[in-house]
């Protein structure tokens, strides 16, 4: 095989957005509110939540001090045309977008469907194929219907399994035929340090912090963990079912793989691999091989609570495993026991990697590790033996047109060039890679900051952090070129 010529003829060219970051029309056509509308970004220390003494129930109470970019995002809602049009001339064949489920059941708890939620993802979808880009679509991407959250606790409480299969198969039924690759919950592997708004888990019944909805119970944290698992079985039995074309896959963020021991101290070692588990094997192997790990269950000893699961449960979860395996990859970490190791939505930080050549720029400087990605990938593929996706990775930049209105944005082309390098080294390797869906390929507002700063687009939205802006759409340089690999199928990654 020579190398210039390793991406399959198949493979998925795209982007991935998500409604939350990008739809706006927060409250149009029957939507009612998510966990993400009253949320600045998911790295938020507080939400636009209150606890009411009388009723007992926590309730939406927004900050009128903040500003909730997301409430109008880049109102995609209303402009998705355009911009799949400009999605279109960089030669995507796919593109990756979620489902509010809001739109399709406001409060989540309804027996029947919003009629006008479903045709606009009908319309949407409908444009997809019209301009020959597979729809690759995410059924949970941080969109839990906030009245599942505040009436029942979200995914802590058992009803919301029939909530979510009620979701799943009208929207299953709704678009058979027009969508065949489906992903689960976008990167609940979070669920662990981040159980409000990346998992839609809240503790409403006492004990629980009044003054902190963000604040979820161990008890609440494990039993919600056992209902995703029940919930993502339950989705793939039922997708399969009503369409056998259907591929189900999971989506986990997977940068926490890509964690180094920082020395050989076998506490390094040991804590790298640690990591590894409990921020993604700790989903990925019941996702992908139907059972729940040994140190799974020691945590659970350890920290004194038993999660309700049945027998059946157990089984379904075991017979209705995913057919693909999706991932986020941003950057790789490094593990010190010396060091207080956090984590962000690009993975873990701890010490600074002294062999690492380039960081992004500021403020986020994020280290940038292209070998990560192939690491990962071939982890995964020896690992679950599935297909996998690439369906999130991508560079952050604060960019603003220059005099002559030009975003030169070289640093995000090197990103994505040496990345791109390293996926077909995993090829070579003989890892079976689906695509390559580059996160953000219009501007967006950022799900871990809440702010239109943070810029990964190779299209610019003139929308500024107070709110300000035209909306108007621009290439970045990077579009053409982007443009030119997509052409080439992989071959030409000259800048």
């Amino acid at each position: 095989m020579e190398n210039n010529k390793v991406f399959p003829d198949n493979f998925f060219w795209g982007g991935a957005v998500a409604a939350n970051q990008c739809e706006g029309a927060w409250l149009e056509d029957g939507k009612e509110p998510n966990i993400t509308d009253v949320m600045v970004g998911i790295n938020a220390k507080t939400a636009g939540l209150k606890f009411n003494e009388e009723t007992g129930k926590w309730e939406m109470a927004l900050d009128p001090e903040k500003i909730y970019l997301s409430h109008e995002g880049i109102d995609f809602y209303h402009r998705y045309k355009e911009d799949l049009a400009l999605m279109k001339g960089m030669g995507f064949n796919c593109f990756r977008t979620s489902i509010a489920w809001g739109r399709i059941f406001p409060n989540g708890d309804e027996t029947e469907p919003n009629e006008a939620g479903l045709k606009f993802y009908d319309d949407l979808f409908d444009e997809m194929l019209r301009l020959g880009m597979e729809p690759v679509i995410t059924l949970s991407h941080y969109e839990t219907p906030l009245h599942l959250m505040t009436e029942y606790g979200g995914w802590a409480s058992k009803k919301m399994i029939d909530f979510w299969k009620n979701y799943v198969t009208a929207v299953f039924e709704r678009y058979k035929g027009k969508v065949h690759y489906w992903l689960t919950f976008n990167e609940v592997n979070n669920l662990y340090r981040r159980p409000v708004v990346s998992a839609g888990v809240m503790s409403v019944d006492p004990p629980f912090d009044k003054n902190d909805p963000l604040k979820v119970s161990k008890e609440d944290n494990w039993q919600a963990y056992v209902n995703i698992l029940v919930g993502n079985a339950w989705t793939v039995k039922i997708g399969h079912e009503i369409d056998p074309e259907n591929k189900i896959g999971c989506m986990l963020t997977s940068s926490c793989i890509a964690t180094y021991a920082y020395t050989c101290d076998p506490k390094d070692a040991w804590g790298a691999y640690n990591i590894q588990r409990i921020s993604n094997y700790y989903f990925g192997d019941p996702f992908c091989l139907g059972m729940i790990p040994g140190y799974v269950k020691r945590m659970w000893r350890e920290e004194g609570v038993q999660p309700e699961v049945s027998e059946e449960e157990l089984k379904l979860i075991k017979d209705y495993t995913v057919d693909f395996f999706s991932f986020s990859y941003y950057r790789s970490g490094t593990f010190s026991s010396e060091v207080e190791n956090a984590f962000d939505t690009g993975g873990i930080k701890g010490k600074d990697n002294p062999y690492l050549k380039a960081v992004s720029p500021e403020p986020w400087k994020w280290p940038v590790d292209p070998e990560g990605i192939r690491y990962v990938l071939n982890v995964l593929y020896d690992r679950y033996h599935l297909p996998l996706f690439i369906v999130e990775n991508g560079i952050g930049l604060d960019e603003q047109p220059d005099a002559n209105g030009e975003i030169d944005d070289e640093f995000r082309k090197t990103y994505i060039r040496d990345h791109l390098l390293q996926v077909r080294e995993a090829l070579l390797d003989g890892v079976e890679v689906m695509g390559y869906l580059y996160w953000g390929p219009i501007d967006i507002v950022s799900a871990g900051t809440g702010e239109m700063r943070k810029r990964y687009g190779f299209v610019y939205v003139d929308r500024y952090n107070d709110g300000t802006g035209t909306l108007e759409r621009s290439k970045k340089n990077s579009y053409d070129w982007f443009k030119k690999v997509i052409e080439s199928n992989g071959e030409d990654l000259e800048i």
